[in-house]
């Protein structure tokens, strides 16, 4: 269970409501950047008592992380989702992307936060709202935590569903990540409409094609 000292300091110094954002799906070479923003109120201090083995999303089991993503999504004040396609990430890069899923993750949520804590060393640009960012905050801070397991299951979702379109990579398997078997497919069947065509390796491999 992980500490709530971010989010108590943030309550006695008198903010209402607490944003935590988290992105999943950089290091992939197919498919969407996928962040969430999960905002809560005092009452997660009590709530996230009933969120056993709370841990970030890579660090947890599919298991638990679907248990978790029900739990937030009846219990938080609002959730947000922002998808970045695999076009804008190879036009804008993985990074810029990444803010940009994280902003819309922001600004699609119903309740504004009064601060928003940001897993990374980078606030969201342009972003009209108080900003912290924290290092590691998916293995430091709850609410950021929550976030990430709450992008990791839409995207392996997504992903499973690209899997029926794209038949042949095992997208519902490998999420879109270069393993090996993945990589042997890309050299086999090609690159498909969802490949991160400025990533390696199929930066090279795409000159073919």
């Amino acid at each position: 269970m992980k500490k709530l000292d971010f989010e108590k300091k943030l309550f006695k110094q008198g903010y209402k409501y607490i944003a935590g954002v988290d992105e999943v799906g950089r290091g992939p070479l197919a498919g969407p950047v996928v962040s969430a923003c999960v905002v809560v109120d005092r009452r997660f201090l009590k709530d996230i008592n009933n969120l056993q083995n709370l841990n970030d999303s890579k660090k947890t089991s599919e298991k638990n992380r679907d248990k978790i993503f029900a739990e937030i999504r009846n219990n938080a004040i609002s959730v947000g989702i922002g998808v970045v396609n695999e076009k804008t990430i190879d036009r804008i890069n993985i990074l810029q992307a990444s803010l940009l899923s994280s902003k819309k993750a922001i600004l699609s949520v119903k309740q504004k936060p009064d601060i928003v804590l940001v897993d990374g060393k980078y606030k969201i640009p342009d972003l009209d709202l108080n900003q912290e960012a924290i290092i590691q905050g998916d293995a430091k801070v709850a609410i950021i935590a929550l976030a990430s397991i709450i992008a990791k299951v839409y995207r392996d979702k997504l992903m499973t569903k690209l899997s029926t379109k794209y038949p042949g990579y095992n997208f519902n398997k490998n999420k879109g990540y270069g393993t090996l078997e993945h990589r042997e497919k890309i050299k086999e069947l090609g690159p498909c409409g969802v490949h991160r065509l400025s990533f390696a390796p199929l930066k090279d491999l795409n000159k073919k094609y």
